[in-house]
Parts: structure tokens; C-alpha cells; sequence
């Protein structure tokens, strides 16, 4: 019979090792520790720990003599850092600056940390110290094993003679032909192989064992015009039903800093700032931007709300890694960073977060708003601003997906194949300069305006029916929701306030309904021509209230309106047509509401 943990490991203080785990943590141990693979994939949701669990496992090993060395492998230089910060706490500690050349190390370490691209560069000389000595290999964020076909050889290649290989991963895989170095993959009724993981802990077991935060996506709307390169002039709302590449160029139009949209949604983000600083002191924000270009302008417009700079962080600058230490340890209110939000990096005080970059993939967004979710005590909770455009909010109403590694590339309607989508992310990632042109569609952004659309949560959308405008009691409604509240003290306020609302908003249809009565003897007065605009202008108002509460586009209301009750389109039709079309939309609204 295979034994269980050492009776002293909990306590072993030659090796620093925590001695309270959490309960997945726990669990992931005995499973590991009574299997003893030589591979074992752990996938937990970020903020859970893995890091912890990892270098429990470690140090066990190292106690058992199981192994004698170890080597850590991690995205990107700032991870290095924090995991030999992490390894030295643990009482394991390990070379972050080893780099392949360098051969040996000193007799102190007992590990060292390195990059994925840094093995890619000389896979031979780390295979060479692997197998000097037993060796346990963990592998932070695996699925960047699979980013390039170079990187994927190189871990193979330099770790295939290592002892064990612990994986360890906190974001969705994606799709694509490359498979993952030491994961292993089963095949499904469908016939596609898909990876297996050996141990899953997921966003909505941490969040039910309260050790990560609730996050509520605070979904922002608004008009957008822009010109685009043959000179047209396009106007559209953000949200609404569009083509792919008029989703993307509204997006770019409501994140340029010259626009109103950004302002007022910084605005709003700082407002609920405040609000979560009156019960979590060191609560701060952070706006994810695009580019270097943008991210300074979203700093200058947060020293105008604010009165205090923000911190501003962009990857390729010396001192990034040290900016962000010292923020996560200060008070101050804002960072604006672009792509330091890559899995791992720590600054546990997050409680904000803007989303303001055009990169949009199911990885980039697990792996930003795994910075915000990380719990350091009960009732914490998180909020992201998040412009409306389909791909984002439905991210956000399936944080809880479980997603693994798929071994194929999809394929569009019309043939196309995507790219893999780290491939989009790095791509993304790689230009930091601001584009006028983004996938071949140049514009110029010519204005914009903001609006409160909703509030995703736990998988349910809360809003109010109609056009909310910034700065409104309806808006405060949601950004005044206190900062200290356990998940099922969100929801149940949620429903509470949409419930108040829904009352209110009925009291209020019956008002305006004895209002249009008074208006229709006004409109007596009016000239035809008047009074033909006024009714244009109050159907239109209907028609944008309804697509607010259900989504259905204009488009289609005012076509299901004119089938309902006949006519010409409004542009054309009488003040009877238009009557009726109104009265008709009222009764949709009242029934709707009760």
C-alpha cells in the first residue's frame, strides 16, 4: 500500500512549507502524493493557490529524496521573481537570474527559475542538467508550452529526462494543433482529443469555498461615430447587433481617450473606487489598455478625476516588474498597464478593473480578471468595467466554464482558419504602439458617449429598462453596491434593487401614458409638421428603451411594429400610424414589467 503524507510534513520547518492548506490543496496532496506520478496536471482558477500547492509538493519531494533538485519554468521574467520570492518563503530557495549559458549555479540554491522562451533558446544545455540530477520540474501556466512549435520541443526536448513534471495551469486552454509537452489527452465521442487534467479546481468551487472574490462586470454602452477610410461617416451604439469589424471599430472608437466614453467610464470605475475604499481601505484599480500611447492618455484623464497620478506600467521598461511590487504594497488608487496582466501577476489589493484594450480572447480575459479575483478575506468583492460588445459579455457570464485543451483549429463559415489564439494574444501583445489601422479596416474616431447598460453576475444580467445615463441614481444604484458583501448578499441586493426598480418603472410608464393623453390635445396646437417630429421622436425613445430591456434590435421593432399595426415605415407614416405604434410599444412594456 502506497503511504500517505509523511506524520511530519505539516510541521517540517527545515523546508518552510505552509503548514494550513486549503481544502482543494489538501486534496490535490493526497491524490498526488498517493498516485506518485511522474506527470500530474493540476488546473485551479486563479487566485486559489497554486503556487502554494506547487511548492508544498516540492518540498515534500525534496524531505522524501524523492528528487534533489528543482527547476521552476514561468511565462515571463516577473514571475521568476515572484516565484523565488514565493520558493524562498518556502524554504526552497532557487536562482531566478540562471540563464542557460550560465551553466552552474551557486551551492546555495537548490533550484533555479527560468522562461519558457529561455529553455526554447538552449533546450540541450537544460536537458543536460536535468539529468545530473533527479529533478522536479514545474511547469506555471503550462499551456505556454503549446505557444510556439519552438517552445513546445524545447520543454520536451530539456525536461523529458526530468523525475516528475507537475503542470500547472489557472486559465481556459485554447484550440489548436499543437499538443501540450506532458499532458496527457483522451479522445471523445466526437473523436477529438482533449486534455485531462488531474486535479480541477474551478472558479465556482473557490468562490462557494470563499477563496476568491465575486466579480461583478459593470457593462457600459453608448453611441459612437467614426469615419472610415473611404470616408464615410458610420454611427452606431456599442452592443447593438453589428458586423465583426463594426464591433471592432466602435470598440476602438470608445476606448480613443479623445471620445467621452473613456472619460465617463473612468469616471464611473473611479466613483466605485470610492465606494469599495470606504469598507477595504487599500482597495485599487487598474485599467488594462492597448498601447503605450493610450495608456498614458488613460493616466492623464484619471489625474484629472482623481487629482492623484497613476501609477503607469508598460512592459518594456526596466523598472515594470518593480513598479508593480511597490504599488501592490502602497494604497495608491490606480495603475494603467499594458500586458502586465499575464497570469501570476500578484497584487492581491485589486478591486477594480477597466477593461480598455481591443485584445478580446477567452485567455487574455481568464487571465485579466484573474487579477482582481484573488481573496484575502471574507466579503472582498471584485468589479470590471467592461465596454458592451458580445464576445466580452459572454465571457463574463461564463467565468465557471471549464474549458480544456482542444487538438484541432476551428474553422469559419466561410473556410477560414483562425489562428490559434495565443497566437492573437502575442500578436496583440506585440504591438504596443498605437495602429490606425487594425485588421486592414483604417478609421478615424470622430466621437462617442457613454450609458449604463447592465450588471453581469453569477450568471444573471441586472439593468434597468431604458437609457441610464452616467452619473444618474439609476448608475449609483449599482456602483454604490458596498464593498464588503459575502456572494449571496451580492445577488440577493442585485435582485432586490431590480425588483425596486421594475416597480418604479412601472409607476413611471403609467405616468407617461396619461402624459401622452394630455400630449395628444397639445399636439392640436402643433403644426403637422411639429407634430409629426415630436411622435417620431417619442416612438424612437420607446423603440431604444425596449432594445435596452430585451435586445432586440431597432430594426427589428420598429419592422414588428409596423406588421402589428400597419403602415409605412415612421419616416413616412401619419400621426394615427405613429399613435398606435406608440400605444402598442407602451402595452409590450407594461406586460413585460408585470
Amino acid at each position: 500500500m502506497t503511504p500517505a503524507l509523511s506524520p511530519a510534513w505539516p510541521e517540517r520547518a527545515a523546508w518552510g512549507t505552509a503548514t494550513s492548506l486549503r481544502a482543494w490543496q489538501s486534496e490535490a496532496m493526497n491524490k498526488y502524493f498517493t498516485e506518485h506520478p511522474r506527470d500530474f496536471l493540476a488546473v485551479a482558477t486563479p487566485g486559489a493557490g497554486k503556487t502554494t500547492f506547487a511548492l508544498t509538493v516540492a518540498a515534500e519531494l525534496l524531505a522524501r529524496r524523492v528528487v534533489e533538485r528543482l527547476v521552476i519554468v514561468a511565462p515571463t521574467d516577473h514571475l521568476k521573481t515572484q516565484w523565488a520570492e514565493a520558493a524562498g518563503r518556502a524554504g526552497i530557495p532557487v536562482d531566478p537570474a540562471y540563464s542557460a549559458g550560465q551553466g552552474k549555479t551557486s551551492k546555495d540554491f537548490l533550484g533555479i527559475v527560468v522562461t519558457y522562451a529561455g529553455v526554447a533558446v538552449n533546450p540541450l544545455a537544460m536537458r543536460i542538467r536535468t539529468e545530473r540530477f533527479k529533478t522536479l520540474v514545474i511547469l506555471d501556466e503550462v499551456h505556454h508550452a503549446g505557444d510556439a512549435l519552438s517552445w513546445g520541443d524545447g520543454i520536451r526536448e530539456a525536461f523529458d529526462p526530468a523525475t516528475r513534471r507537475l503542470a500547472l495551469t489557472g486559465t481556459p486552454f485554447r484550440s489548436d494543433i499543437n499538443p501540450i509537452p506532458f499532458v496527457s489527452y483522451e479522445t471523445g465521442p466526437d473523436g477529438v482529443p482533449r486534455s485531462r487534467a488531474d486535479y480541477t479546481y474551478g472558479y465556482g468551487e473557490a468562490l462557494a469555498d470563499h477563496v476568491v472574490r465575486p466579480v461583478l462586470f459593470m457593462a457600459y454602452s453608448g453611441e459612437m461615430t467614426w469615419r472610415t477610410s473611404a470616408g464615410d461617416e458610420v454611427a452606431a451604439r456599442l452592443g447593438e447587433p453589428l458586423t465583426k469589424d463594426m464591433t471592432q471599430q466602435a470598440l476602438r472608437t470608445a476606448l480613443d481617450p479623445k471620445g467621452s466614453w473613456m472619460p465617463a467610464v473612468l469616471q464611473a470605475a473611479d466613483k466605485r473606487l470610492s465606494e469599495v475604499r470606504r469598507h477595504v481601505p487599500d482597495a485599487g484599480g487598474l485599467v488594462i489598455a492597448t498601447d503605450q500611447d493610450s495608456a498614458r492618455a488613460y493616466a492623464k484623464l484619471l489625474r484629472s478625476i482623481t487629482g492623484e497620478s497613476p501609477v503607469v506600467v508598460l512592459s518594456d521598461e526596466k523598472a515594470a516588474s518593480k513598479k508593480i511590487g511597490t504599488f501592490s504594497k502602497s494604497d495608491d488608487r490606480w495603475m494603467v498597464a499594458v500586458r502586465m496582466v499575464s497570469e501570476g501577476v500578484d497584487v492581491p489589493r485589486l478591486a477594480v478593473g477597466v477593461w480598455a484594450t481591443t485584445t478580446s480572447t477567452p485567455l487574455f480575459f481568464a487571465q485579466a480578471v484573474g487579477r482582481f479575483v484573488r481573496a484575502r478575506k471574507r466579503g472582498e468583492t471584485a468589479s470590471v468595467f467592461l465596454p458592451s460588445v458580445p464576445n466580452l459579455l459572454g465571457f463574463a457570464s461564463e467565468m465557471e466554464v471549464q474549458r480544456d485543451h482542444v487538438l484541432k483549429r476551428k474553422v469559419s463559415d466561410d473556410g477560414d482558419i483562425f489562428a490559434a489564439e495565443n497566437d492573437l494574444l502575442a500578436a496583440a501583445n506585440a504591438s504596443e504602439s498605437a495602429s490606425s489601422d487594425l485588421d486592414g479596416f483604417a478609421f478615424e474616431a470622430l466621437g462617442s458617449s457613454a450609458t449604463f447598460d447592465r450588471v453581469l453576475y453569477d450568471g444573471g444580467e441586472f439593468g434597468h429598462a431604458g437609457e441610464v445615463h452616467v452619473g444618474s441614481e439609476e448608475e449609483m444604484d449599482f456602483l454604490g453596491i458596498p464593498g464588503l458583501l459575502e456572494a449571496d448578499q451580492v445577488r440577493d441586493l442585485l435582485h432586490s434593487r431590480q425588483s425596486e426598480r421594475a416597480q418604479k418603472q412601472k409607476k413611471d410608464m403609467a405616468a407617461k401614458a396619461r402624459e401622452a393623453i394630455r400630449a395628444t390635445h397639445d399636439a392640436e396646437k402643433l403644426t403637422q409638421h411639429e407634430q409629426l417630429s415630436v411622435l417620431r421622436r417619442e416612438l424612437n425613445g420607446l423603440v431604444a428603451a425596449w432594445y435596452h430591456r430585451t435586445g432586440q434590435a431597432h430594426g427589428i421593432t420598429h419592422s414588428t411594429l409596423r406588421k402589428q399595426c400597419g403602415g409605412p415605415p415612421a419616416a413616412v407614416a401619419t400621426a394615427e400610424q405613429l399613435t398606435e405604434r406608440i400605444e402598442k410599444i407602451r402595452e409590450w412594456a407594461m406586460k413585460k414589467s408585470s
